[in-house]
């Protein structure tokens, strides 16, 4: 059975499926989905819940192992497998065809991976899981449809916001729905429930003392790394996600390429800040920032923000805090030029 996301909290209210397979890139709406699921499993009393990231090594014998070895008391029990590439190779593959085979009212199964290819949505295991349960595909919410589904948020989170407010938002977030839904979070707790203004926005933003992945890349632009570092392990403490930082460093970094691809051709940086949309009250920031670096220092930045992304989503070796601390460092201090 294919499930679209829309569909899913009718679903689970009818019924729950022996397996589940979930895929998409949106992180955010990816957790969510698997929050509900394990949720309902709770309320049908599957009290239990196991683990496996099939990382590159992992031992896929476990995996059956775990299947059968039933809890002495008859336990319902949930086992997760997560997939960071999406590819369990052929004998991954054969594992969870085999585990399909061992469920019952005792055991469920659980697996999320990344958007999965048309190559990998043919492939033997996915098939095997829609046919015994249900393979939910997460789709982005695209710049349009952003509004909306911003708007029925911060409704369900007691709020009653005007069509300003709700474009601010969607403006400020740009697209990344993680962001936007801590925004959300961040207004009911300092504004309460009840109607908002695009002015009660503008005020919220501009009170919350909080530090915020905005404030990190503008100390990183202006080339303060005290400041920078402060920020990052402020964000850390606050239980800001990992993705949600590299998602902001990244988007930055993007833009300063772009602007000095642009300037390397017509030497024009005040227009080719215009043409990447950067606000007048950040072109100073944005100003400092491409003279204390060269064009390569941002493209290698980009690389090493690719794989810090990586490992904030499990998908990557290292430690993603620790690498966004390095870009930090190396955006904000002087690049080969200033040298």
């Amino acid at each position: 059975m294919k499930l679209q996301l829309n569909q899913l909290s009718s679903h689970l209210s009818n019924k729950l499926a022996p397996c589940y397979l979930v895929t998409g890139d949106e992180h955010l709406l990816v957790d969510e989905a698997l929050d509900a699921i394990r949720a309902a499993a709770r309320e049908r009393g599957f009290t239990s819940r196991e683990v496996h990231v099939a990382s590159a090594g992992f031992d896929w014998p476990q995996l059956g192992a775990t299947g059968a070895n039933l809890s002495l008391f008859a336990e319902q029990r949930i086992v997760e497998l997560r997939l960071p590439t999406g590819k369990p190779g052929r004998a991954g593959g054969q594992a969870i065809v085999d585990f399909i085979s061992q469920l019952g009212p005792e055991l469920m199964l659980i697996v999320s991976t990344p958007k999965l290819d048309r190559n990998n949505s043919n492939a033997k295991w996915v098939k095997a899981l829609a046919a015994a349960g249900a393979h939910l595909t997460i789709w982005p919410i695209g710049v349009r449809e952003l509004p909306g589904w911003l708007g029925e948020r911060m409704r369900r989170a007691g709020l009653r916001p005007s069509r300003e407010a709700v474009a601010m938002i969607a403006d400020r977030v740009e697209g990344n729905l993680l962001a936007a839904s801590q925004e959300v979070e961040k207004l009911r707790l300092l504004l309460g429930e009840g109607d908002i203004s695009d002015a009660d926005v503008s005020r919220a933003v501009a009170n919350s003392s909080r530090f915020d992945v905005y404030k990190l890349a503008d100390a990183a632009l202006a080339g303060d790394p005290r400041r920078s570092l402060r920020i990052l392990a402020g964000l850390r403490e606050e239980g800001i996600e990992p993705p949600l930082v590299m998602w902001s460093l990244t988007k930055e970094l993007r833009a300063l390429a772009r602007i000095s691809d642009i300037v390397s051709v017509d030497r024009d940086l005040g227009g080719a800040m215009r043409k990447a949309g950067v606000w007048n009250s950040r072109q100073a920031l944005v100003r400092s920032c491409i003279a204390r670096h060269s064009r390569d220092d941002f493209y290698q930045l980009l690389k090493a923000a690719g794989r810090a992304d990586a490992a904030a989503k499990g998908q990557g070796p290292g430690d993603a805090w620790q690498m966004a601390a390095d870009i930090l460092l190396r955006l904000s201090r002087a690049g080969k030029r200033a040298a």
